[in-house]
C-alpha cells in the first residue's frame, strides 16, 4: 500500500478500524484470514496478528482465536465509552463519527474550546485519507453576548447587571469565544477548499448560560458533561480579580447511545429534540464583532 515501505501494526490497525465506524465491516461480520491480511498490506502474519490484538482489546473483534478469523464485536461499550475528562474522551467520539458518509454535529456550551480542540483528531484524520466523509454539518449554540451570565463571573460584584465594556471577566470570556469560533469554522471549512468536502458550519446565540455541555453526534450519541465552578484568581489588566470560572474540559463525558438500549436511545432522542427546539426558537444570530 506503501510502495516500498512496510506497514506497521498500528497502521494496519487504524485501516481495520476506519472501516469498522465507516460501516465497509460490519457487526458480526467475519474478517478476511491472517494470511489474506498479510497479502493485502504487505506484511508478515505476526504484524496482522499484532494488528486484530490493538482492535481486540478495544473490544472491536471477538472470537480472537488462532483457529478462525475474528468477527466484528456486536455493538457494547468498549473502555472508550467509559466515563472519561471531556478534553479525553470528546476526540475519539468525533473520529469515530466523522467516519460516517454524512457527518452531523450539534453542540451547545459555554464555549468552543474543547469541540475546537477535539476536532483536530478527525480533522487530522481527513487529512492523512484515512477517513473521507462526503458531508459535514456542525451546528453550535453558545451564549449570546448581550445576557448577563451565570458564570465566569467576579466574586465581588457578581449578580450585578453591567455592560461588556465595564466587566472585564465578561470581556475576556467574550474574547476567548469569538476567537475559538473563527478558529473551528476556519479548521472545517478548510476541507471544502483542501478535500472538496461539502462543509456547513453555522452558529446560534443562547438567550442563557448552559450548566452543561452536550455534544450530539449524528443523531445516534450523545454525550453530556457538568461544568464544575472553581473560584480562582486571573490576572487582568487592572490586577488580579477573582472570579468564579466553569473548567469544562476536565469534566466527565457521559456518552448515551441509540444503540445501547431503551434508557439510552430515549436520552439521545430527547436530547436531540430539546436541541432542535432551541435552535429553531429562542435562539437568535450569533455576531462576532
Amino acid at each position: 500500500m506503501n510502495g516500498d515501505r512496510r506497514l506497521s501494526a498500528q497502521e494496519i490497525a487504524d485501516t481495520l478500524r476506519a472501516r469498522i465506524r465507516s460501516g465497509d465491516l460490519r457487526a458480526g461480520e467475519r474478517l478476511p484470514t491472517q494470511a489474506e491480511l498479510a497479502r493485502e498490506f504487505g506484511v508478515e502474519r505476526g504484524t496482522v496478528r499484532q494488528a486484530l490484538s490493538v482492535l481486540a482489546d478495544e473490544g472491536r473483534l471477538s472470537n480472537v482465536t488462532k483457529g478462525s478469523p475474528p468477527r466484528v464485536a456486536e455493538a457494547t461499550r468498549t473502555p472508550s465509552h467509559e466515563p472519561q475528562p471531556t478534553m479525553v474522551g470528546l476526540a475519539p467520539r468525533l473520529a469515530d463519527a466523522f467516519a460516517a458518509p454524512h457527518v452531523k454535529v450539534d453542540a451547545a456550551c459555554l464555549t468552543a474550546e474543547t469541540l475546537m480542540l477535539a476536532l483536530g483528531e478527525p480533522v487530522r484524520l481527513i487529512h492523512e485519507g484515512t477517513i473521507r466523509p462526503e458531508s459535514i454539518d456542525v451546528r453550535i449554540l453558545l451564549p449570546s453576548r448581550k445576557i448577563n451570565l451565570a458564570f465566569p463571573v467576579p466574586v465581588e460584584g457578581r449578580g450585578e447587571a453591567r455592560g461588556e465594556d465595564e466587566d472585564p471577566v465578561h470581556k475576556r470570556w467574550l474574547d476567548q469565544r469569538n476567537a475559538q469560533i473563527r478558529v473551528l469554522r476556519h479548521n472545517l471549512q478548510s476541507l471544502h477548499t483542501s478535500h472538496g468536502l461539502d462543509v456547513r458550519v453555522t452558529f446560534r446565540a443562547l438567550p442563557f448560560t448552559p450548566p452543561v455541555k452536550l455534544y450530539l453526534l449524528n443523531g445516534t450519541e450523545a454525550l453530556i458533561a457538568y461544568y464544575m465552578l472553581m473560584k480562582r484568581e486571573e490576572q487582568m489588566e487592572g490586577g488580579p480579580l477573582e472570579m468564579y470560572d466553569a473548567f469544562g474540559s476536565k469534566s466527565l463525558l457521559f456518552s448515551f447511545e441509540k444503540q445501547s438500549g431503551r434508557r439510552d436511545a430515549a436520552f439521545v432522542e430527547q436530547s436531540q429534540q430539546w436541541f432542535d427546539a432551541l435552535w429553531e426558537t429562542i435562539t437568535t444570530d450569533l455576531t462576532l464583532s
